[in-house]
């Protein structure tokens, strides 16, 4: 929270109140009516341990960066590094908005789940930065770790969404709310209405702290006072907060707002002492921007209940009805050459969407005359793949095409595979075509990181004494390999294939929080991360005829998060032509 500066089962009820506000009710409407006990909604318990764990890694990011997260320093940086790897592994759509205006120009981060409709959103946000003076982990990484721990639960629970549900880390709060402005100041009148709902916690662990809700007899408000109501905790407005955090901007654009607060400087009295616990006479925190605001400074019972308040908000305005089953396609590589009588393959997979599995029948259409294509199998369980096979005759017609290939299940869904068909080869040259394959010849051709190619004894070589080593650092790390290769034309395989180590200290069995992309051009052939560590090197191998004729890039990218490390080796790489 910035420092204040001078300003001129919850069933009818609560679905009254919510429909209210989704209808675009005014914040100077009537109270919400009374919401009745709470019923054993559907909402999921979140774990505090694990919000903690998140406050842990804030706070180690500040203790490496100067003790600070302050917006544009190397804290806030690496803190926006941390949150964003844990929601694209979890499936977000996140994307990085630099706030030019911004005091400190840095990002603020945006994560939206891709279900739901686009134009019925509810909103979550907190600030990611903290006050120079120290690490802000009440303020406001209490805030930010809830909402990254609901994003996560969410992403894995899938359920059946009503709305779209985006959450948002803002940067350069304490400056005056800028990174918020700015990003609403970005909005279309259009983007604007869309926003049914922004809910902004700040502060939800203070030590001496309270219970408050901004706007607390607003419809907005309801299932937020709800779930606390549940536990009898009689919550208050939160007057301290008042056009000092986030909200205050959607709030300034005519967007309905509401939000968790636990306390700033404020002075706990003794009738919230009486109801609450906690020291009357004492601020709710008295470490407020202070270099004690460590891990230290919060209490977990006021974290819990925010952490569940938000879940329960998320599934009482969001999260309903039965799954449709839904799937999609995609076509990797997304395009291919092909000579007459000749022929390449592509792969094709769908992903179960949301619902159960089904089974999709592949097809294809849009080949000119001469070419046939074929799916090995004709129909996959929604979540498999096939192999695509795209064959010329000697009188094909040449030119580029695009083939439309569609999996029909329930629903039909499609992707586009962009195909050039060419006269008659002139002769495959076949061979082996990476330079240095076993990285026994120093790095040449290779370009990679620096220490990448070596014969560090701490990771063992398959064949030699060199290896490529990606990763392994236990901290924020990103590692590159790549070199370039031109594929002849003509030629009846193409076989990229590699050896590849994974060796892990990360004990999750669900979640990849560390990440190596295989890619050629600009087409990922394979993603693979701490889930596939195994005991010594696995053979990966691709076909790549679909880029016959083309100097390409190979290449391999390692993403290492804030913690446990997660070891890349690669050894003995060769792209087979024949």
């Amino acid at each position: 929270m910035r420092r204040r500066t001078p300003t001129a089962g919850l069933a009818l009820a609560l679905f009254a109140a919510m429909t209210a506000t989704l209808a675009g009710t005014s914040a100077s409407a009537a109270p919400a009516p009374a919401v009745p006990a709470l019923a054993a909604a559907a909402a999921p318990d979140i774990s505090v341990t694990n919000v903690q764990a998140h406050l842990t890694q804030l706070n180690s990011i500040a203790s490496s960066n100067g003790g600070t997260r302050r917006a544009g320093s190397a804290g806030y940086t690496a803190s926006v590094a941390y949150v964003k790897q844990k929601l694209q592994a979890a499936g977000y759509t996140v994307t990085e908005q630099t706030c030019t205006t911004c005091t400190y120009p840095a990002s603020n981060l945006i994560a939206e789940w891709p279900q739901g409709p686009a134009d019925q959103v509810i909103m979550f946000g907190a600030h990611l930065d903290s006050v120079s003076a120290g690490p802000g982990i009440n303020d406001n990484g209490s805030g930010s770790a809830t909402l990254l721990e609901n994003a996560l639960v969410l992403a894995s629970q899938n359920p059946a969404m009503t709305k779209r549900v985006r959450f948002a880390w803002w940067n350069g709060e304490e400056q005056g709310l800028q990174g918020s402005k700015y990003y609403v100041g970005q909005l279309s009148s259009t983007q604007k209405g869309y926003i049914k709902a922004y809910y902004n916690f700040d502060m939800v662990a203070s030590p001496n702290g309270g219970y408050f809700i901004n706007r607390i007899t607003s419809a907005t408000a309801a299932p937020l006072k709800a779930y606390w109501d549940s536990f009898n905790l009689q919550p208050e407005e939160n007057t301290e907060g008042a056009g000092r955090s986030d909200d205050y901007s959607f709030a300034n654009a005519g967007i309905q707002t509401s939000g968790y607060a636990a306390g700033a400087s404020y002075t706990k009295t003794s009738a919230q002492a009486s109801k609450w616990g906690g020291t009357a006479g004492a601020a709710y925190d008295g470490c407020y921007h202070r270099s004690c605001d460590t891990t230290s400074n919060i209490n977990a019972t006021i974290l819990n209940r925010s952490a569940d308040g938000v879940a329960y908000t998320i599934w009482n305005t969001a999260v309903g009805g039965t799954p449709t089953n839904d799937f999609s396609v995609a076509v990797s590589p997304t395009s291919g050459s092909v000579a007459r009588s000749g022929s390449t393959t592509a792969t094709v997979s769908t992903t179960t969407v949301s619902g159960s599995a089904q089974t999709v029948s592949l097809s294809a259409s849009g080949a000119p005359s001469g070419v046939t294509v074929s799916f090995s199998p004709s129909s996959v369980t929604s979540g498999g793949s096939a192999t695509m096979t795209v064959s010329a005759s000697s009188t094909a017609a040449t030119g580029t095409y695009t083939i439309t290939v569609t999996g029909t299940g329930s629903v039909t869904r499609t992707a586009s595979y962009s195909l050039t068909v060419t006269g008659t080869g002139g002769g495959c040259t076949g061979g082996q075509l990476i330079g240095n394959s076993s990285f026994e010849s120093g790095t040449a051709p290779w370009t990679a990181t620096s220490g990448v190619i070596t014969s560090s004894s701490g990771q063992a070589a398959r064949t030699g004494s060199y290896k490529a080593w990606l990763d392994g650092y236990g901290s924020s790390h990103t590692d590159t390999l790549s070199q370039s290769v031109t594929l002849p034309a003509g030629c009846g395989s193409y076989t990229l294939a590699f050896w590849l180590h994974i060796d892990t200290s990360e004990t999750t069995t669900s979640t990849a929080y560390d990440k190596l992309t295989v890619q050629v051009g600009s087409t990922t052939l394979a993603t693979y991360s701490n889930l596939n560590k195994a005991a010594g090197y696995t053979q990966r191998t691709f076909d790549l005829a679909g880029y016959a004729g083309q100097t390409v890039t190979l290449k391999w990218t390692g993403v290492e998060d804030a913690s446990l490390q997660t070891s890349f080796v690669l050894d003995d790489v060769t792209l087979q032509v024949g």
